[in-house]
C-alpha cells in the first residue's frame, strides 16, 4: 500500500513539473507556449541532469531571473549558452522565446533549423520555423515550410495530433485542419479526427462546417451519438438568432432523406425535435423508427410523458393511443393505457375546453379499464383520477369516496400512491365541507413523510385549510415554514398565500375582508361560484378601499375562466391591469389575458401586445421566459 501511495506521488509531481514548465501567451490571432518564468523551473533545470555543476545551476537560475523580470537580452546571452551545452527542448524553448521578443529573426531561424534538423522526425519544430518566418514577414517561407511539414506527416495517430496540436498552439487553425484531414485519409478510417476539427471550426466561427463535422461523425460512429448530441446542444442553446437550428434541422433532413437505413441520423432529427418542443413532429418521427425496427414502442412512451410534462395534451393523447393500438400483448399495454387515460384527464381539467358528454365519457373509459385490469397497485392511479372526476366535475361524491377508500385499502401498493389517494381522499371531503376529516388525514400524511415533497403538500393543503376557516395566524406560521421546501411548486404556493395572509392582515387589523375573501376562496373551491362571487362583493362593504380589490377581481376572473365566461374573464382581467399596473397580480393578469386573446379570441395583435408587457414591465415575472416564446412565436420567429 505505501508502495502504491509513493509511486502516485511520484507521478503527480512529474506531471506538476511538466505543467509548470509551460504558460501561454495569447497573442492576437494565436495561442503561444512559452516557458513559465518561475523559480520552480529552476528545479526542473536541475533535475534533468544532476552532474551539473554548481556553475551550471547558477546560470540557470540568474537566466530564469532576468527572464522573469522580462530582461530578455540577459536572459538571451545565458540561455544561449545553456543550449549549447545541453540542446534540450527546455533550453530551445526558452531561448527562441528571448529571440522572438528582442526581435532578433535571423538568429531564431538559425536555432528552429538546426532543431528541425537535430530532430527530423519532430515536425514541430518546422511549426516553429515557419512561425518565425510569419515575424518576419515572410509568409510564402511559412506556408512553404508549414507544407513541408505536412507532406513528411507519418500515419500515426500520436504524430497527426502532435503537428496539428503544433499549429493550434501557434494560431495556424487552417494548418491544422488541413493535418487532420490529411492525417483521416492516412488512418484510413481508423481514427478520423471528427471532433478535433469540429472544435477547429468552432473556434474559427464556422459553425456550418462544425455542423458538418459532427454529422458526419455521429454517422459514422454510432457510439459517438451522445457526445454529439451534448456538443450540438450546446451550440444550439447559445444560438439566439436560430440561423444554426435551421441549418442543423435542414441538414439533419437532408442526411435522413439520403441515408433511410441510418438510425442515428433518424434519432437524432427525433432528438432535435423534442429541444425545439416540435412534440407533434418528434411523434411522427418517432412512430417512424418505432415501425421501421419493429420495436415495442418504448420511444413513444418516453414522448408521450414527456409531452405530458410539458402541457402538449393533445400529441401525449395520440402518443398513447398509437401504444394502446398495438394490442394488449404489448408490454406497453397497460402504461399506454394510463397514459392515454391521463392525457384526456389533464386535458379536461387543467383547459378551457369541455363539456358533460366529455367527462361521462371519460367516466366510462376510466370504469372499463379499472374493470379490465382490477384494482391492484398498477391501477391505483387511474382509480384515484377518476375519484377526481366524479368528485369535482360530476358530483358523485359517494362514489368517489369508495373508490379511494377501496385504493388505499389495496395491499402492497406503493406507500407514496396511498399517500397520493388519501390527500385526494382528503381534498374531496374538504369539498364537500367535512373539514376535520380532512385535516385528519392530510395531518397522517404530513407526519408520515415529513421530509418528503408529498409530506410538504400535505402540510401546504392543510395550511389553507386552516387559511379557509380563518385561522389566518396558524396558517401563516405554517406557509412560512414550506417556503423553504424543496418542491419550488410548494415553495411559491406558500409563498404566495403568506404574502397575501400577510399584506392583508396588516391593513385590515379586523381581518373580516380577509375572513370575506378566504370564504369565497373556500366557496370555489367547492364549485359554489354564485356564493362564491356574492361573498367576493360582500368585501366592497368592508371598506370605500381595500388591498384585496384587486385579488377580488382576479379571483372572480378565475371564476368566470372555469364557467367558461370568457368575455367576462377578459373584461375583469383588464380591469386589473388598467387600475392595479404595479401589483404583484399585474403579471399574472397580463398573461392570462394574452392566452384567452391567443387561444379564445384569437386576437393575435392584442396578444403579443399583452405578451410583451410582460417583458417590459415586469422582466423578473415567472411569466418571462413563456411570455418571450409566445410572442416570438405569434411574430413568425422560427423556434
Amino acid at each position: 500500500m505505501e508502495n502504491t501511495r509513493t509511486k502516485k506521488k511520484i507521478i503527480s509531481i512529474r506531471i506538476l513539473k511538466i505543467l509548470t514548465c509551460l504558460w501561454f501567451v495569447i497573442i492576437p490571432g494565436m495561442v503561444i507556449i512559452t516557458p513559465a518564468p518561475l523559480s520552480a523551473q529552476i528545479q526542473t533545470g536541475k533535475t534533468r541532469n544532476s552532474s551539473q555543476s554548481p556553475r551550471f545551476d547558477e546560470d540557470e537560475r540568474l537566466a530564469s531571473e532576468y527572464y522573469r523580470n522580462k530582461q530578455y537580452d540577459k536572459a538571451a546571452e545565458i540561455y544561449e549558452k545553456l543550449y549549447k551545452k545541453n540542446p534540450s527542448q527546455y533550453y530551445y524553448t526558452f531561448y527562441l522565446y528571448c529571440l522572438l521578443q528582442l526581435e532578433r529573426y535571423d538568429e531564431a531561424e538559425k536555432l528552429t533549423k538546426k532543431q528541425v534538423k537535430r530532430y527530423s522526425g519532430r515536425l514541430k519544430y518546422y511549426v516553429d520555423l515557419g512561425y518565425v518566418y510569419i515575424r518576419m514577414g515572410e509568409t510564402d517561407k511559412a506556408e512553404k515550410t508549414f507544407d513541408e511539414a505536412i507532406d513528411q506527416l507519418p500515419a500515426s495517430q500520436n504524430h497527426i495530433k502532435d503537428l496539428a496540436n503544433s499549429f493550434y498552439l501557434r494560431g495556424q487553425f487552417d494548418k491544422a485542419i488541413e493535418t487532420y484531414i490529411k492525417g483521416r485519409k492516412l488512418l484510413d478510417g481508423d481514427y478520423n479526427f471528427r471532433f478535433e476539427v469540429a472544435n477547429l471550426y468552432k473556434l474559427k466561427g464556422e459553425y456550418n462546417n462544425m455542423i458538418d463535422e459532427l454529422l458526419e461523425e455521429a454517422g459514422e460512429n454510432p457510439q459517438s451519438l451522445p457526445r454529439v448530441q451534448n456538443r450540438l446542444q450546446n451550440l444550439v442553446f447559445n444560438d439566439l438568432e436560430g440561423s444554426l437550428k435551421d441549418y442543423l434541422w435542414t441538414s439533419l433532413l437532408r442526411k435522413t432523406q439520403k441515408n433511410p437505413d441510418n438510425l442515428e441520423y433518424s434519432e437524432m432529427l427525433l432528438w432535435l425535435s423534442i429541444q425545439q418542443r416540435d412534440f407533434s413532429f418528434a411523434l411522427t418521427q418517432a412512430k417512424s423508427l418505432d415501425r421501421r425496427y419493429n420495436d415495442n414502442g418504448g420511444r413513444i412512451f418516453e414522448l408521450g410523458k414527456l409531452c405530458l410534462n410539458n402541457n402538449d395534451y393533445k400529441t401525449a393523447t395520440d402518443a398513447f393511443s398509437y401504444l394502446v393500438s398495438k394490442g394488449e400483448k404489448n408490454v406497453y399495454y397497460l402504461p399506454g393505457l394510463i397514459g392515454l387515460l391521463k392525457s384526456k384527464y389533464l386535458r379536461i381539467t387543467q383547459g378551457f375546453d369541455y363539456n358533460e358528454d366529455d367527462l361521462h365519457n371519460l367516466e366510462n373509459e376510466y370504469l372499463e379499464a379499472i374493470n379490465l385490469f382490477g384494482k391492484f397497485p398498477e391501477t391505483v392511479e387511474l382509480m384515484k383520477d377518476l375519484a377526481h372526476i366524479q368528485a369535482f366535475y360530476l358530483e358523485k361524491l359517494s362514489d368517489a369516496i369508495d373508490m379511494l377508500n377501496d385504493a388505499i385499502a389495496i395491499p402492497n401498493a406503493p406507500p407514496q400512491q396511498i399517500a397520493d389517494c388519501k390527500l385526494e381522499l382528503a381534498d374531496i371531503y374538504l369539498f364537500s365541507g367535512e373539514v376535520w376529516e380532512a385535516t385528519l388525514l392530510y395531518s397522517q400524511v404530513e407526519k408520515a413523510f415529513k421530509n418528503d415533497p408529498v409530506g410538504h403538500l400535505a402540510k401546504l393543503k392543510n395550511a389553507k385549510l386552516t387559511y379557509y376557516i380563518g385561522e389566518f395566524e396558524w396558517a401563516k406560521a405554517q406557509l412560512d415554514v414550506l417556503k423553504a421546501a424543496t418542491s419550488k411548486l410548494i415553495a411559491n404556493d406558500a409563498m404566495e398565500l403568506s404574502l397575501l395572509i400577510a399584506d392583508n392582515m396588516d391593513a385590515d387589523s379586523s381581518m373580516k375582508g380577509l375572513g370575506y375573501f378566504a370564504k369565497a376562496d373556500l366557496l370555489v373551491y367547492q364549485n359554489k361560484d354564485e356564493q362564491a362571487m356574492q361573498m367576493l362583493d360582500s368585501i366592497y362593504q368592508v371598506n370605500l378601499f381595500h388591498p384585496l380589490f384587486d385579488d377580488i377581481l382576479f379571483k372572480k376572473s378565475e371564476i368566470m375562466l372555469n364557467k367558461g365566461n370568457y368575455d367576462v374573464a377578459d373584461s375583469l382581467l383588464n380591469q386589473l391591469i388598467l387600475n392595479f399596473p404595479n401589483d404583484i397580480l399585474a403579471d399574472d393578469a397580463l398573461f392570462m389575458r394574452g392566452r384567452l386573446q391567443e387561444e379564445k379570441f384569437r386576437n393575435k395583435s392584442l396578444a403579443m401586445d399583452l405578451y410583451q408587457q410582460i417583458l417590459l414591465n415586469h422582466p423578473g415575472s415567472l411569466y418571462a421566459v413563456e411570455a418571450r416564446k409566445r410572442f416570438r412565436k405569434l411574430r413568425g420567429d422560427v423556434l
